[in-house]
């Protein structure tokens, strides 16, 4: 089963279609920009925040959906992660992580790792998506994309087939060597790698 959350990012510019959807969540602040975009608010099962942006009365009609959870040690994002897993999903899509001052892009990358061993997170935002990498990842229709291997911090062993600048059994590293702007050149890529963490960014 798989989750649709809505962060208080940049907006996405495309509200993405719910019909595959077992649940549609979004943080406090998210709250706003769907409802300015008309988007229909009865389908959300979940807003989680601590409400301190929330005024009006529109917005007692969906009372009964909203999560407090004041804890200020966590994000909004953290939180909502947390409600979802606890409701056995293990597959969530996150619109609004991206953008803007980017130490808030940083800060959900970084709870995204945390999540990576329960849940498989991936971001979409107007350029593409990303998302930490299973050990070996295979994506199809690609052919003409960026795609990016963002290792976090390290990545060991990585073995790519398709890309423009292939690697063979290689490391990435923080601070010492990226794969970022590579190009996929067949329509099928594969990505193996042995050891560490890995995020890839793929283009639209």
């Amino acid at each position: 089963m798989k989750a649709l959350l809505f962060i208080n990012g940049i907006p996405p510019k495309n509200l993405p279609e719910t019909e595959s959807y077992y649940l549609i969540a979004c943080s406090d602040g998210a709250f706003h920009y769907l409802k300015e975009r008309n988007f229909p608010l009865e389908k959300l099962d979940f807003i989680s925040g601590d409400f301190d942006s929330h005024s009006g009365k529109d917005e007692n009609i969906y009372e009964e959906k909203f999560i407090y959870t004041p804890d200020q040690s966590k994000t909004d994002f953290q939180k909502s992660l947390e409600i979802i897993a606890e409701k056995g999903f293990t597959k969530v899509d996150v619109y609004g992580g991206s953008g803007g001052e980017m130490d808030h892009f940083l800060g959900n990358l970084t709870v995204a790792f945390l999540f990576k061993n329960n849940l498989k997170i991936t971001f979409f935002d107007e350029y593409g998506s990303y998302f930490f990498s299973p050990k070996k990842l295979v994506l199809n229709e690609v052919k003409g994309k960026t795609i990016s291997l963002y290792p976090f911090p390290s990545t060991k062993n990585i073995t790519t087939i398709g890309l423009q600048w292939p690697l063979n059994n290689e490391h990435l590293e923080l601070t010492k060597r990226i794969g970022t702007r590579n190009v996929a050149v067949e329509e099928m890529v594969t990505i193996h790698f042995e050891s560490g963490d890995l995020v890839v960014f793929v283009s639209n």
